[in-house]
């Protein structure tokens, strides 16, 4: 019997999701495995997957891509420049699973707390590359924030004209300066965490900054207009940061708050380093390597002003009370650690 088919069958190549990427980039509809807007867009940029897909997968992905490489298909050497390999979702300990019945169901809890507060808690419960443990009142506590966030942001709807003055470092109030210099340090280090994609330190940081601003107090009548300011210019950095992260709450409160139309084409935060400038910064005290308390000292301090500062603070003269003072060591800028002995 004649096995042949009477018209050639097309060879359609199928590697399963060893070279899907590529297919991606550059999908159409005739019998081509690959045209030039693969190599426009390869290498991928960012490539996230799952740790117990890292091994063989990625293993399959680079030989086949390689392959491609060698016959011409694609002219990079590599399909991806950067991997993260994310943890996964525990239940009790153990790995949500169907067959062990212990998989919490999305659609229940979306529509409870909406989709923001899952994304936020999922983001918030463990950092990316680290599997995170399920917590239904860690849930409800994402929930609360994004409450209270709307609700302050709300109470705040009038300040929209504030975020128009001039600012004079030198003469307003230190404590709201102080404020305000620790949302730009924030700023900065939300900045460097979405860079290495560390999402839960930036959530972290979002809950400090909200806390920063709804304490700002009040001050003298000359600094009057300062405290609307740093809640106006607080809580467009927070929005932006929170953004990609509960981007549905963020774009109605970036919208309603007067800051603009679309979150999503605001730009990244400045940060005024006018701001950062501060005449004090405050340094670990230890006592025997053990951490006692925190003392703050003026930023030109020599070695003798700090010494004596921390010396005289009440909670090391509690601690050193009846010991000798046998050395002193100052780390400039980070901390001092003050060696003591039985007298």
């Amino acid at each position: 019997m004649d096995l042949q088919p009477e018209k050639p069958i097309p060879l359609i190549p199928f590697f399963e999701s060893s070279w899907y990427y590529a297919r991606f980039a550059s999908y159409n509809q005739n019998l081509s495995m690959l045209d030039e807007r693969a190599d426009y867009w390869l290498p991928v940029n960012q490539y996230v997957g799952g740790i117990e897909h890292a091994c063989m997968h990625l293993l399959y992905a680079r030989f086949i891509h390689k392959a491609m490489r060698d016959i011409e298909l694609v002219k990079s050497d590599e399909p991806f420049t950067r991997l993260l390999t994310q943890g996964m979702v525990l239940n009790q300990g153990a790995k949500m699973s169907k067959s062990k019945g212990n998989v919490v169901d999305p659609l229940e809890l979306i529509g409870k707390f909406g989709a923001d507060t899952v994304r936020l808690f999922t983001i918030f419960a463990a950092p990316p590359e680290q599997s995170l443990e399920w917590s239904d009142s860690g849930v409800e506590g994402s929930h609360r924030f994004l409450k209270r966030l709307w609700a302050f942001a709300y109470e705040q709807r009038d300040l929209a004209n504030s975020q128009n003055i001039q600012i004079e470092w030198d003469k307003i109030d230190p404590v709201q300066r102080d404020i305000l210099r620790q949302a730009y340090e924030i700023l900065d280090q939300a900045r460097y965490d979405y860079e290495r994609i560390q999402l839960n330190t930036v959530v972290s940081g979002c809950m400090k900054l909200f806390n920063l601003i709804i304490k700002v107090p009040d001050a003298a009548p000359e600094y009057k207009e300062m405290r609307p300011y740093i809640i106006r210019q607080g809580l467009s950095i927070l929005i932006r940061l929170l953004a990609p992260i509960s981007p549905h709450i963020t774009h109605i409160l970036w919208k309603e708050s007067g800051y603009g139309d679309l979150v999503i084409n605001a730009a990244w935060p400045d940060i005024d380093s006018s701001a950062l400038k501060t005449d004090s910064i405050k340094l670990v005290v230890q006592i025997n390597g053990k951490l006692r308390t925190q003392i703050t000292v003026p930023i030109h301090a020599d070695t003798k002003t700090i010494e004596k500062i921390a010396t005289e603070d009440a909670k090391v003269q509690q601690t050193i009370s009846n010991k000798t003072i046998k050395k002193i060591i100052t780390v400039p800028g980070r901390l001092v650690n003050i060696v003591v002995g039985e007298s």
